[in-house]
């Protein structure tokens, strides 16, 4: 309790300073207090020379991390939800045999980025973070969640700590305490849970990781003696940025925090003099005002010793100390560019291209409803940092619905644009002081990484997405602590203070515990999104996506009727509601979706491809065919439209065109089984038992371990008297995949056809048939054969 009393009263560095804003030349001004020496330069520079010029104590990092892990450990044993499926599990990116090459040339889920479809996310820092550790490669069981989500947990609070830094430097380097306690807030805010929680979030957190360190070099740059290092380290900290950008895009942002660092921590510049100085200095740049406009610029403490000399002569000697500023911006600003460009260069130099359900205010052809609505989400973020209670994994179709001037809601618009005027007012009428520095400061943090998700650079493909808050809430947090300190200096209820804060924490980190642990499975990830987007389409599309993978499919039908009443034009509604008609024998009703659904979006590849299995399952086949072609036209490389082409030609006897759509299957996804296994038994089936056999060969070069190639082989091989062979082939199956009561039935089935039947091995077939119906003993082609092989037994005395 002693250090959060000491952080709530602790005092301000006392200043002898003026209102440090530019004089205009001509009028007349205060007499100035003697500037420090040389040595004692901007910012109290003298002696911080390094990126960690305040070393956080043991206790302090100790406290931030511990807190960091215990609300997000509950979500280790998590699965992949949501977006994590595309992002690593159906990420080609992430193999192993895959060329790293493709992570420079495909987005952040694995399309190629001048695709059109494309959401030109290019992350390839990330995505290497997928695929390389200990902790996500491909392992005997298959992919493990938990390798990510504690890699997730530990760079949070790995970003946590280096927060205490961060809010040092913030803070003007005097408040260690403060700088705890925002550390503190930072570490349990729940708006962190889908960042953290959802794997897609390692985004957010690497991005943060290199942010923070890119601004601690900078920090350190601006502070340092000599031109040579604090080149090296301008460059050391615009590499670190770019490296942010490679990691998420809102990385770049890092620069504008750079530069609002440096002139008013480190350069003592007080806002209301730097348009008046740019004008004078640059708008005017060859006015005989342009030298003595500079005096009064600085406040306390900006540049060298005051030596006695005329006004003009001071003019160059204080324009000579901002050549460094100057020389810094430039370089973050060339930086910003060159980045840019290439960033423009790798996209292909074609914006992203979105679906109104994504963002509906961006597609308003109205501008009055447009920036209504921009504004109330401006707020919703806001509202999330003050109070996350409304936390949802999506809000988009309807979550927000478009706002006009007699909706209630703008009072929430006007609630926030006032209170943003009192905090502007605050800032710009304030006398220069480290409390004053540290406001700008904060908005700053909160303020501009939040720039690119405005939607007023280009159009962004969410509504609201909690993640990218992970960054702006630092400069939240930073902001609470001030109004605390504040409040603890002009009140006389410093305990009350003491206690509310403490209560805040333990809030919020009871809250980041519940809603972590609600991102550990999508049933109650997309269960808990219904409280707060009722009206969201999406929310209902996967409660019921989720309802029919577990197999409740009258559930399913539900809610994905709920969501197409919500958007009558949602097409993968109609897309998967169709599958379950299908499924259901309901052909015609399917076959009205999905006609529907390409209508609605003509390139949609697995509604054509999902049309022509409908079709073909009406013997439809012509029509199937076009639909097949118009999905592989729309998307070439679609392993799943060629297998099922490769059925239809089956099912009209063009054997060897349903091989080559198979080959197609299986060269552009070489794991796909079910090609593989239709291969082999077609060409079994029509005599073709070498060509049979070399395919299953090959199919085992790539999936040795798979039991279904192993049993179609050793059918093959058993038909050709190769029944030793075909032993093997058939107990590698069954140790393969035991539980499976079909390998046993066929082990010893009929004597035309069955292994050992041929082989007149019978009691072992008995022993299999015993075995095949203690697992199912409902099979009755077991029960059958069986009976048929006591019958065998008694014939020949034997029984």
């Amino acid at each position: 309790m002693s250090s959060v009393s000491g952080a709530l009263t602790e005092t301000e560095t006392v200043e002898m300073a003026g209102e440090g804003r530019l004089r205009i030349p001509g009028q007349p001004s205060a007499a100035r207090p003697t500037r420090p020496a040389r040595s004692q330069r901007v910012g109290d520079r003298g002696s911080r020379n390094s990126i960690c010029e305040w070393p956080p104590s043991l206790l302090s990092v100790l406290v931030v991390a511990v807190a960091a892990v215990v609300c997000y450990a509950n979500s280790v044993d998590g699965h992949f939800v949501f977006d994590d499926s595309e992002a690593v599990v159906n990420n080609e990116d992430l193999r192993p045999n895959m060329p790293l090459w493709n992570l420079l040339h495909n987005d952040f889920w694995g399309t190629r980025l001048t695709h059109n479809h494309s959401h030109k996310s290019y992350r390839p820092l990330t995505v290497l973070s997928f695929r390389y550790g200990w902790w996500n490669y491909w392992m005997s069981e298959g992919l493990k969640p938990w390798g990510f989500h504690v890699t997730n947990v530990l760079l949070h609070c790995l970003v946590s700590v280096l927060s205490l830094l961060v809010y040092d430097r913030l803070f003007g380097g005097h408040s260690p305490r403060a700088a705890l306690l925002s550390a503190l807030l930072f570490s349990v805010h729940p708006v962190h849970s889908e960042a953290v929680a959802g794997v897609v979030g390692r985004a957010d957190l690497l991005c943060a990781l290199l942010y923070f360190l890119s601004f601690l070099v900078y920090c350190s740059a601006v502070s340092i003696k000599g031109s040579f290092h604090q080149s090296s380290l301008v460059i050391l900290s615009m590499g670190l940025a770019a490296l942010a950008m490679l990691a998420k895009e809102q990385g770049i942002t890092v620069i504008g925090l750079c530069s609002a660092y440096d002139i008013i921590i480190a350069s003592r510049i007080h806002p209301s003099s730097i348009s008046s100085f740019l004008y004078k200095n640059i708008c005017i740049p060859f006015s005989k005002k342009r030298r003595k406009s500079v005096n009064g610029f600085w406040d306390n403490g900006s540049v060298n010793s005051r030596v006695s000399c005329s006004d003009e002569e001071e003019g160059e000697v204080e324009l000579a100390a901002l050549r460094p500023l100057w020389l810094r911006h430039f370089a973050m600003l060339m930086t910003g560019i060159v980045i840019l460009l290439l960033r423009w260069r790798v996209m292909g130099s074609i914006p992203p291209t979105f679906q109104i359900v994504d963002n509906p205010a961006s597609f308003s052809d109205s501008f009055i409803i447009r920036i209504l609505t921009y504004n109330y989400i401006f707020a919703l973020n806001v509202w999330l940092l003050v109070c996350p209670e409304w936390l949802c994994f999506d809000w988009s179709m309807g979550c927000v619905p478009l706002l006009n001037w007699r909706d209630p809601r703008v009072a929430a618009v006007v609630t926030l644009w006032l209170g943003i005027a009192g905090i502007l007012w605050r800032v710009t009428t304030l006398r220069s002081s480290p409390t004053h520095r540290s406001l700008i400061m904060s908005l700053a943090l909160t303020v501009i990484p939040f720039l690119p998700a405005t939607n007023l650079f280009f159009r962004v493909g969410f509504v609201i997405a909690e993640r990218v808050l992970y960054l702006p809430s630092a400069g939240f947090c930073m902001l609470v602590v001030l109004g605390v300190r504040q409040l603890a200096v002009f009140s006389n209820a410093k305990r009350l203070l003491q206690l509310g804060y403490l209560y805040l924490v333990v809030i919020l980190g009871v809250r980041a515990c519940w809603r972590s642990s609600e991102w550990r499975s999508e049933k109650l990830l997309f269960t808990s999104g219904l409280a707060v987007c009722p009206l969201n389409a999406k929310v209902h599309y996967n409660i019921a996506k989720n309802a029919a993978d577990s197999g409740n499919k009258t559930y399913a039908v539900l809610e994905y009727t709920e969501a197409l009443r919500l958007n009558p034009e949602y097409d993968q509604a109609m897309n998967n509601l169709a599958n379950i008609l299908k499924d259901e024998r309901k052909l015609t009703e399917a076959e009205l979706l999905l006609r529907r659904a390409v209508r609605l979006r003509e390139d949609f590849a697995a509604a054509w491809m999902n049309l022509g299995i409908v079709l073909s399952s009406m013997r439809r086949h012509k029509e199937a065919e076009e639909s097949y072609f118009t999905a592989l036209k729309h998307r070439k490389k679609y392993p799943d439209c060629y297998y099922n082409l490769g059925n239809l030609y089956l099912d009209q006897q063009k054997y060897e065109d349903a091989y080559t759509a198979w080959r197609n299957a299986t060269s552009l996804k070489p794991t796909h089984t079910v090609a593989w296994s239709n291969m082999i038994i077609m060409l079994d089936n029509i005599g073709e038992m070498y060509r049979a056999e070399l395919v299953a060969q090959e199919a085992l070069s790539v999936l040795p371990l798979e039991p279904s190639l192993h049993f179609n082989l050793a059918n093959t091989l058993g038909k050709a008297g190769r029944f030793a062979e075909a032993e093997k082939h058939f107990s590698e199956a069954l140790s393969l995949d035991p539980n499976n009561s079909v390998y046993y039935t066929n082990l010893g089935t009929n004597p035309l056809c069955v292994l050992y039947h041929r082989w007149k091995k019978l009691d072992k077939a008995e022993t299999l048939y015993k075995q095949a119906l203690s697992l199912n003993p409902g099979l009755q082609s077991a029960k059958d054969n069986l009976a048929l092989l006591y019958k065998t037994l008694i014939n020949s005395g034997r029984h």
